[in-house]
């Protein structure tokens, strides 16, 4: 399934969508891609809100107020090298990105990384792990709180654990660093206390040395004779501890939805729902549907320092 060549950002107003807001732009600008606003919109859920009372100046007002989100987001990358179009669409959030998903590049969404229990960042979290997990192309959660500015992308790092979806990340970090010019970390991570096994450290260390090589078999596979840099690190621990401390010196995290310690009807693995909520720098989900160059854009990526939902120009 061919995807246009289109980077999709979901709004809400609040500071986590500024930052999906800003680092959306700089990748279209990138991709050499449309930016694409879109703000979802719901009438509240008596449950949730019980004072509120549906009228239709309830209504107006909510349809006002998501209306001013998308012009100010308009208005604020406008003018900056890429074109811009928006979208207000009526409906849940997630559902709206997800049926947009099936036609575009790339979806980004904020997150946060600071969890403080406030239903804002509750709802917030939610549509920043359910929209990964059921997306038809890959998604990027960008944290409000990152310390990088995370582009131009310098250092991509990728977890891989030999399952068929981490083999869908692991080529697509080997393209985006390809694409950037960047360096690749590879990360395989075996927690061997987790499923009981404790071997003797000197088994351990040819245990790591044979997963490293499997990993370099892997990239092999995959990286299509591209002359990147590329770390391999094969390392005993819990998966999602390591990327996350890892995060804090990449630029773009990228994982697959499930890996092989996933049930199959779990759409988000463990590893991945974990670091969509601790990683410091953007994290991509790559769905195992996609494949790459279904969105292959012109060329390299450029980094200039300055009634279907969703698609209307």
């Amino acid at each position: 399934m061919a995807h246009e060549n289109i980077v999709v950002v979901g709004i809400d107003g609040s500071e986590a969508g500024n930052s999906a807001l800003e680092w959306a732009l700089a990748q279209a600008r990138a991709r050499q891609a449309r930016l694409h606003i879109v703000c979802g919109y719901e009438l509240p859920s008596q449950y949730m809100v019980p004072e509120f009372q549906i009228s239709q100046g309830n209504v107006n007002h909510l349809y006002e107020s998501a209306q001013k989100i998308v012009a100010d987001a308009v208005a604020t990358v406008e003018g900056q090298g890429v074109e811009v179009t928006s979208a207000l669409e009526f409906g849940d959030p997630t559902e709206v990105l997800v049926e947009i998903s099936k036609r575009v590049a790339l979806v980004v969404v904020g997150g946060r990384t600071q969890h403080t229990g406030r239903l804002a960042d509750r709802l917030l979290r939610t549509v920043s792990s359910a929209v990964p997990a059921n997306a038809y192309c890959p998604t990027v959660v960008v944290p409000t709180d990152s310390p990088r500015s995370n582009v131009p992308i310098e250092h991509v790092v990728c977890g891989v654990d030999g399952s068929h979806h981490a083999k869908m990340a692991l080529q697509r970090a080997v393209w985006e660093a390809d694409r950037w010019g960047a360096k690749l970390t590879v990360v395989a991570a075996v927690n061997s206390s987790a499923v009981g096994w404790v071997p003797s450290y000197a088994f351990q260390d040819e245990y790591l040395a044979e997963m490293e090589a499997d990993v370099a078999k892997q990239l092999a596979e995959v990286d299509e004779g591209r002359k990147i840099t590329v770390d391999i690190k094969a390392l005993e621990g819990s998966p999602a501890h390591i990327l996350a401390q890892m995060s804090d010196d990449a630029d773009l995290m990228v994982l697959g939805t499930r890996g092989r310690g996933g049930f199959a009807g779990l759409l988000l693995g463990s590893t991945s729902q974990t670091l969509l909520g601790y990683s410091a720098c953007p994290t991509m989900v790559v769905p195992k549907r996609v494949r790459i160059g279904d969105d292959r854009g012109p060329g390299p990526a450029q980094f200039v320092d300055d009634d279907e939902p969703g698609l209307k120009g």
